[in-house]
């Protein structure tokens, strides 16, 4: 494929810079959990604590699955994250019976299958707006329950082995989650904590992963007040100080698009401007950074085919790309890109050594 003009494939490649609630939830004190004042995780002990019980949830059976196509991979270790999504479907439906929960579940398996070629619905739970939370991949309740293996699913990408993914009814980017949904949550995130003993802090979004508005900004602005919920729910501490990577869209403008510019130039892009706009030229760059490190960039829609375009989004597996471990003055776009990022009030980082994950992100908060 033909590089763009003012793209230097050695540079890009060189390693561089380019780095590789509320709600009824079941208390129990037979469990085992103990809190870590820290980072909100919880280990089991043996001993009594609070554990949060299983809520009710609907099998694959009850809701007429197909069966897969291939065989489920049932690895044997726990997921690390829990990770939170939206269907992204544009039609928010008013419509909260068990049947058309079940209907969902239907028509995102066929999805799946037959429009993704997967073997199976790719998330291992859904929720819906009506309030009733339904087994997703086959398998996936037997291992949660189990606490000891892991349903491999295909809703995040390049993170499948690690993440136990709820995909939840509706579209979140603007509007504000049903009180039903949100009380079906909480509890069934605190049960799945329970039973693997995952730190609060690992309750992620989908674009904590990849460059996706996916649980959309609403939902995924919630995401702090549904860690504490749960570590309410466990008798744990809520995690503090976590930090993410931002998610840059196209038409975007100010400090954090203006880094990311100078970034890009660092690693080979040298045609995109420095104007604090996230343009075409920008775009492509994005684009041809993911293609060359074999991200697929898309729409996340456990539904169809969303009407969002997401190509060319900056988000969390764009930005490890392009953000140095190395002193900001090794490359003088990256130290126009700390400078510009210090001057609108990013958040200080240590003035020697190397440049760590956290201390871009401080910066770009």
């Amino acid at each position: 494929m033909a590089a763009q003009p003012g793209f230097d494939r050695r540079a890009l490649l060189r390693g561089g810079l380019a780095a590789g609630a509320a709600g009824a939830i079941g208390l129990s004190t037979a469990g085992t959990a103990h809190a870590d004042a820290t980072d909100g995780s919880y280990h089991a002990l043996g001993a009594a604590g609070t554990t949060a019980a299983e809520p009710r949830i609907y099998s694959c059976d009850e809701w007429g699955a197909r069966q897969p196509s291939s065989a489920i991979v049932v690895e044997d270790h726990k997921p690390t994250y829990i990770v939170i999504h939206h269907t992204a479907d544009p039609g928010n439906s008013d419509v909260y019976t068990l049947e058309h929960a079940k209907k969902i579940c239907r028509d995102i398996q066929n999805f799946h299958m037959d429009g993704n070629g997967w073997a199976d619905t790719g998330q291992q739970f859904t929720n819906t707006r009506g309030g009733y939370r339904l087994e997703g991949r086959h398998k996936s309740l037997a291992a949660v329950r189990g606490g000891t293996q892991h349903v491999q699913g295909a809703n995040v990408a390049s993170h499948n082995s690690e993440i136990i993914g709820i995909e939840n009814e509706g579209l979140y980017s603007k509007v504000d989650v049903p009180k039903a949904l949100w009380n079906s949550l909480v509890p069934l995130v605190a049960w799945i904590s329970t039973q693997y003993g995952t730190p609060v802090k690992n309750i992620q979004g989908h674009r904590d992963f990849n460059s996706t508005e996916c649980p959309g900004d609403v939902l995924y602005g919630r995401l702090k007040e549904l860690r504490d919920a749960v570590a309410n729910a466990l008798g744990v501490a809520s995690p503090t100080g976590l930090l993410s990577w931002p998610l840059l869209r196209p038409g975007a403008v100010g400090a954090q698009v203006r880094a990311a510019q100078h970034l890009l130039r660092a690693v080979g892009f040298t045609s995109v401007p420095v104007d604090g706009f996230f343009g075409t030229a920008t775009k492509q760059a994005v684009v041809k950074l993911a293609e060359v490190h074999g991200i697929k960039q898309h729409a996340c829609s456990a539904m169809h085919h969303s009407t969002v375009d997401e190509t060319g989004y900056l988000g969390s597996d764009i930005w490890p790309l392009i953000t140095p471990t190395a002193k900001a003055t090794a490359n003088a776009d990256v130290a126009e890109a700390v400078n510009s990022l210090l001057r609108t009030g990013g958040n200080a980082v240590r003035s020697v050594g190397d440049l760590a994950p956290a201390d871009w992100k401080r910066l770009l908060a």
